[in-house]
């Protein structure tokens, strides 16, 4: 059997729902690697449905899913014919934790399945789904409806991603699949999945994805490469200009006078000695120009990630008015080391009306409802708790940290839903404000029109680089 050709191009599976299936599917049919974010599709697919599912996608989708009678229950809970209406609030989801619960199982593997099952529709180019490390509990139920799906490559990010082989091994054969969670104080906690139990079936193997871990040193690298256990299919080399999460300079954090780290010759890849390790690579993060894609391939890349130049174009999921507001002041955009309660740098596009301004931060309510990003520790007794330093302060200091911690740190689980035209809705009329990333590097720019399709950036980077 050939195997397929490997993408030149890889477009960044950004955000919440900013690479949504449109904006992968946009790209897929041109040939080059499509990818949805995989970040907290279980809440997108459940408020989507309660606005009615405009134009019908997602119960398309769901109407693929092979087991109907899962995908029926999880409509039966979410989907309200012609809407909620503007200003209401929408339905909770369960809360990911240790413990899981199959309701939560369900929305998720229906998620994950439906956003690729939407990218594929109808072509045959390449889609993929990526996933942060970051978001360990969630990982095993995603991974597992994507790959339902027929998912091409999975890429993780924001963390070692040492289990995810042998995770996409398992599930490929419907076996029972966990993953070990990092706990604050504690050890020897795992999530996971059981799809014959979940699904009350077993059904054909399903294909193996190829994985590409998303790292920033060939360091990490060499580390996941040592191992045919932790082997990805290969990698995806991300500088610091690239948008959302960055690894933290290695060593003691030092600021510049706009506070934002500073990195050093210690933070950037060996590109010889990544090429060395014998695995495909592509560079992200300040390669998406024609001259970025020339440079990268003169390093032996196969090509690059382009993020921002995606998130900018017609089919990106952001708020269409929000879109256009960030392409004005796309050059405001600060790498904030406070602004993510994970303690990863994150950019932050100063928009005005959004989490960017002071005032619009402050204003907010403390709370932390949906909880993605969540810290479990082990509390005194043998339990397991979850603290994340974006909720009320006196809450997280009782769950017993510092309370300098919690200095300026976002809520970005709903800043990004509210990002793409999903924000909470709450009593008195409060919507949750919007948060915009954006990568630091905006040559991509030049030679692209005020308004422009994914298909525009794939053919300006390929063209200009005459490939």
């Amino acid at each position: 059997m050939t195997e397929p050709a490997r993408p030149v191009l890889i477009q960044g599976g950004m955000g919440v729902g900013v690479s949504g299936w449109r904006l992968a599917r946009a790209v897929a049919v041109t040939g080059q690697l499509g990818v949805v974010s995989g970040t907290a599709l279980d809440v997108t697919l459940a408020r989507r449905l309660q606005r009615g599912d405009p134009g019908g996608h997602l119960r398309r989708a769901l109407a693929g899913f092979p087991v109907p009678e899962l995908a029926e229950r999880v409509l039966g809970r979410y989907y309200v014919p012609g809407g909620i209406g503007e200003g209401r609030p929408y339905r909770p989801v369960p809360r990911l934790g240790l413990r899981g619960g199959r309701d939560l199982d369900e929305l998720t593997v229906v998620a994950n399945f439906a956003e690729v099952f939407l990218a594929k529709e109808g072509h045959s180019g390449p889609v993929g789904i990526n996933y942060l490390e970051k978001i360990q509990l969630a990982t095993p139920a995603a991974l597992y409806g994507a790959m339902l799906a027929g998912v091409d490559h999975v890429l993780m990010g924001a963390g070692i991603p040492v289990e995810i082989p042998r995770l996409l091994d398992a599930l490929a054969g419907h076996r029972p699949g966990r993953i070990s969670i990092t706990v604050a104080d504690g050890e020897g906690h795992t999530a996971g999945i059981d799809p014959v139990a979940l699904l009350g079936r077993r059904l054909p193997p399903l294909p193996r994805p190829r994985f590409l871990a998303i790292v920033s040193s060939h360091v990490l690298a060499a580390y996941l490469a040592r191992k045919p256990l932790t082997r990805p299919d290969g990698f995806v080399i991300e500088t610091p200009v690239a948008g959302g999460h960055s690894a933290p300079p290695r060593g003691r954090l030092a600021v510049d006078a706009a506070g934002e780290p500073v990195y050093g010759p210690r933070d950037e890849a060996d590109l010889a000695k990544t090429a060395a390790l014998g695995l495909p690579f592509w560079l992200a993060g300040g390669y998406g120009t024609p001259a970025g894609l020339e440079r990268a391939l003169a390093a032996g890349a196969e090509g690059i990630q382009v993020g921002s130049a995606f998130a900018l174009c017609r089919e990106s999921g952001l708020d269409p008015a929000l879109r256009r507001r960030l392409r004005k002041r796309a050059g405001l955009v600060r790498n904030d080391p406070r602004a993510s309660p994970t303690g990863f740098p994150f950019k932050v596009a100063a928009v005005p009306g959004t989490l960017s301004e002071q005032d619009v931060y402050e204003a907010r309510p403390r709370l932390c409802d949906l909880g993605y990003l969540r810290t479990p520790y082990e509390k005194a007794d043998g339990s397991v708790g979850y603290r994340c330093a974006a909720e009320p302060v006196d809450v997280y200091v009782r769950k017993g940290r510092p309370a300098e911690e919690t200095d300026g740190r976002r809520c970005l689980c709903n800043g990004l839903l509210a990002a793409i035209g999903l924000g909470q809705h709450r009593p008195g009329g409060y919507a949750e404000p919007p948060l915009l990333t954006l990568g630091q590097d905006l040559g991509f720019l030049d030679g692209l029109p005020d308004d422009y399709s994914a298909a525009d950036v794939v053919a300006h980077i390929l063209l200009g680089a005459h490939l």
